[in-house]
């Protein structure tokens, strides 16, 4: 009878390996399907909320593969639900697609726009939103094999770049009713750990004055730009009286037509953020009496528009580990000799790196819990304190390149980028196995989110009930 139960046992775990392999190798044989898709949305990179082609290209993509399809949710017409199957447990993995202004690229490991100061994916957001989308039909394709109940949807979410689209998804209550969410992001090293972020306010302060010849009849002029200009200073100022962990940026938006018009209009665009939520709204609520004294002071009238607010990520460790074993399972970014050449061509833009980018593009860092957040804000962090949610990176970059600038966006158009965002679908849809073929998995982790977030939690948005900003980006 122990023989038996042994026998039983071992040809169950077999069981499970191959219904994995079987998931990997069904990604693997559609790698150049994905990587056409990921490379059209890459090679018209569309703003956030402005996203109407790359949006509709996935959900088609989700649509021909057997997804019921919500389309415009949350009134956000480039956003959407994709789904299938019914019940317990709820999966939802995240899809981004919004690229950046000014970083056009092409793929080459030099500097060569394709349009100057055209818009770029300089954030690997054509990777993310096609990885998520491999990964679900992946999911959906083992499901039907295996008779297996419960739901996998996939959430289409625009202009994560400072647009905040999660946000108003989340607080459409569309994300109330999903027991484990997973989403990942290109980056230059393979990591899955549990970590957090800083929260984030941005805004943008519009200063009225009254225009004026500005050397005939200055008297006669109330310079809005005096107005920003003052607010900058004291802000700047501020930087001595905030936690050290505190970072505040801004650009001037808009500061006048010509030298010789007193300015009737100019705007500043703001962010400030940090590792805790209640940190940044009350630096923020600072920010707004240093406008409205530089208002005061300059005789000009000031309003300000909360662009975007975000949490900081709530780790789950629970879920976290998952998502690295497979990780692990799944292994890193193999380069083959042109990507290797590719790499040390484009690491020379960094000359005080000294690094083997083939090597690091392999490897996978150590997993670790990360509490408190530093570099950057993303929109995830509010679902990450409604639902129970992990993420990964995967070194869809050379190792060594920073986000957000021309040599991500020449990595993502590059089989680099392409064989990252495919270690991503792998592991995404590894990990929503593991939670259907498991769904205690679930449990525990909402087990602790409640534990992390208290018992008295309660979500308010940063954004209060102002619709999307879809014309951020115009």
């Amino acid at each position: 009878m122990k023989k038996l139960l042994i026998l039983f046992l071992c040809l169950s775990a077999f069981g499970l390996k191959a219904q994995d392999q079987s998931v990997l190798n069904d990604l693997d044989s559609k790698k150049e399907y994905y990587s056409t898709i990921a490379l059209q949305i890459w090679s018209n990179p569309e703003l956030g909320y402005l996203e109407s082609e790359s949006s509709s290209l996935l959900q088609k993509t989700l649509s021909d593969a057997g997804f019921s399809i919500q389309a415009g949710v949350a009134g956000i017409p480039t956003a959407f639900v994709a789904e299938y199957g019914s019940g317990y447990p709820v999966i939802g993995i995240m899809a981004e697609f919004d690229a950046l202004p000014g970083v056009s690229q092409q793929a080459s490991p030099f500097r060569e726009a394709v349009v100057e100061g055209g818009a770029g994916h300089a954030c690997g957001h054509h990777l993310f939103g096609t990885a998520s989308v491999a990964a679900g039909i992946a999911v959906k394709d083992w499901m039907i094999a295996n008779g297996t109940k419960g739901t996998i949807r996939v959430y289409g979410t625009p202009a994560e770049e400072g647009g905040g689209g999660k946000v108003y998804m989340a607080r459409a209550g569309l994300m109330d009713d999903v027991d484990v969410m997973l989403h990942w992001h290109p980056g230059s090293k393979n990591n899955a750990g549990a970590n957090s972020s800083l929260a984030n306010i941005s805004t943008k302060f519009r200063f009225y004055g009254v225009a004026s010849h500005a050397a005939a009849a200055p008297e006669r002029g109330k310079s809005a730009l005096d107005g920003v200009e003052a607010m900058n200073f004291m802000v700047n100022l501020m930087r001595e009286h905030v936690p050290q962990e505190t970072r505040m940026h801004y650009v001037i938006t808009r500061g006048g037509e010509a030298p010789n018009v007193v300015p009737a209009f100019a705007e500043s665009y703001h962010y400030v953020r940090h590792p805790d939520v209640a940190v940044v709204k009350s630096i923020f609520e600072r920010m707004v009496k240093a406008a409205e004294g530089a208002a005061l002071g300059t005789q000009t009238t000031m309003e300000y528009e909360i662009i975007n607010g975000v949490y900081n990520l709530l780790p789950n460790e629970t879920l976290a580990r998952v998502m690295h074993k497979n990780l692990e399972q799944v292994g890193g970014v193999i380069y083959d000799e042109a990507d290797k050449k590719f790499a040390e061509e484009l690491i020379k833009s960094y000359p005080d790196l000294s690094i083997n980018p083939a090597e690091d593009a392999a490897k996978i860092e150590p997993f670790k819990v990360q509490e408190k957040g530093t570099g950057g804000s993303t929109d995830v962090g509010d679902v990450s304190w409604l639902v129970p949610t992990a993420g990964l990176g995967t070194a869809t970059w050379v190792p060594g390149t920073s986000a957000h600038t021309w040599q991500a966006v020449a990595a993502g158009g590059t089989s680099i980028g392409i064989k990252g965002m495919m270690v991503a679908a792998k592991t995404l849809a590894l990990t929503a196995l593991d939670v259907f073929k498991n769904p205690k998995l679930a449990e525990d982790a909402k087990a602790e989110l409640d534990r992390r977030r208290g018992a008295n939690f309660k979500y308010e948005s940063l954004v209060g009930d102002r619709e999307a900003p879809l014309d951020y980006r115009k």
